[in-house]
């Protein structure tokens, strides 16, 4: 059997530009910098400040206990956790997941992370103070630690995640959706669900939300390393919602590229934890497909429309014609190859 080009390590520039993959120098040259206005990167790189917006807009996040905002602070933890068995702390300008620690449950006076190592208070307030001095924030500049609410993610997700609870990323071009991945956590990830540090990667067909394809450290995979469950074919919950949700942020920040991460809970349903101006690659890895040819239909669309389209309107265009499209030019490109 012929490989597929996510089956290689490596593909020359040639072989990726024919399909369609976008690299970082295209991401900032032709979509990141023409569509996101530098004077609305604070609304996400300020997490504090996304949430509020988020709140004005109605749109569902994780409840804000509190903020830890300078050294004489840091006793404050132990009040806003009070009763309270599982929450997260994170820097509000932290990028790529660096800095969120997880505190799924206690024992006694430790507590607990989704990988099963316990932390004392005297830990975790030493993870929230190097949070205040940058060690997670962007560019190193001093931060604010945000302790916020833990969300139990609905079983069907977390069926295939280990420990640590699963996200969904969708990245948006012009308020369209245009390719969304699931990301769980395995034991080598420490519970985390950051690619980088080895966990899940999995494709999102965006007419359905049915997964399609999965990848673990650049491979595709079928069955989850730890928990041997089945990654392929399941439904996502509430895609409709999912998709809802990625679309008004599109609305709640005025950027037209960006990436929505969203969370699934248990009883509450998808929650934004995250929007990022500045979405990773990864998710071409996930899909086993370039964004490419996506980016343009939904550019073309854009236009076509004069950007006026409602938030129904995208979301229904994505979830057919964009789908469509995209799938007929990636056979095309399979054929050829042939």
């Amino acid at each position: 059997m012929k490989s597929k080009w996510w089956h290689r390590w490596f593909l020359t520039p040639g072989e990726l530009n024919r399909l369609g993959v976008v690299g970082i120098n295209a991401r900032n040259g032709r979509y990141l910098l023409p569509n996101n206005p530098r004077k609305f990167y604070r609304s996400v790189d300020d997490k504090v400040m996304s949430k509020r917006l988020a709140i004005e807009m109605d749109i569902p996040v994780p409840e804000l206990y509190g903020t830890i905002e300078s050294p004489g602070d840091l006793g404050k933890i132990a009040k806003l956790v009070k009763g309270k068995d599982a929450f997260v702390i994170k820097p509000a300008r932290g990028s790529g997941g660096k800095g969120v620690l997880v505190i799924q449950g206690r024992s006694g006076d430790a507590f607990l992370k989704g990988s099963g190592t316990s932390l004392t208070m005297e830990e975790v307030r030493f993870h929230a103070a190097n949070i205040l001095g940058g060690l997670f924030s962007l560019g190193g500049q001093r931060d604010v630690a945000m302790v916020e609410q833990y969300i139990s993610c609905a079983d069907e997700v977390m069926a295939m995640s280990y420990r640590g609870a699963p996200d969904v990323r969708v990245v948006m071009l012009h308020g369209y959706p245009v390719m969304a991945m699931l990301r769980v956590a395995t034991k080598e990830s420490d519970g985390r669900a950051n690619l980088h540090q080895g966990a899940i990667g999995i494709g999102i067909d965006l007419t359905t939300g049915i997964t399609h394809h999965a990848v673990c450290h650049g491979h595709p995979i079928e069955i989850h390393p730890d928990l041997n469950s089945e990654l392929l074919g399941q439904q996502i919950p509430d895609w409709d919602t999912v998709l809802k949700l990625a679309g008004l942020c599109y609305e709640m920040t005025g950027l037209g590229y960006l990436g929505a991460d969203i969370m699934i809970g248990k009883e509450v349903g998808p929650m934004i934890i995250e929007v990022n101006a500045r979405p990773g690659l990864a998710i071409q890895l996930a899909n086993g497909e370039g964004l490419r040819t996506r980016f343009q239909i939904v550019h073309d669309e854009a236009l076509r429309m004069q950007r006026t389209a409602s938030l129904e309107e995208r979301i229904d265009f994505s979830r057919g014609p964009l789908v469509q499209k995209a799938l007929q030019t990636k056979a095309s490109l399979a054929e050829a190859a042939r």
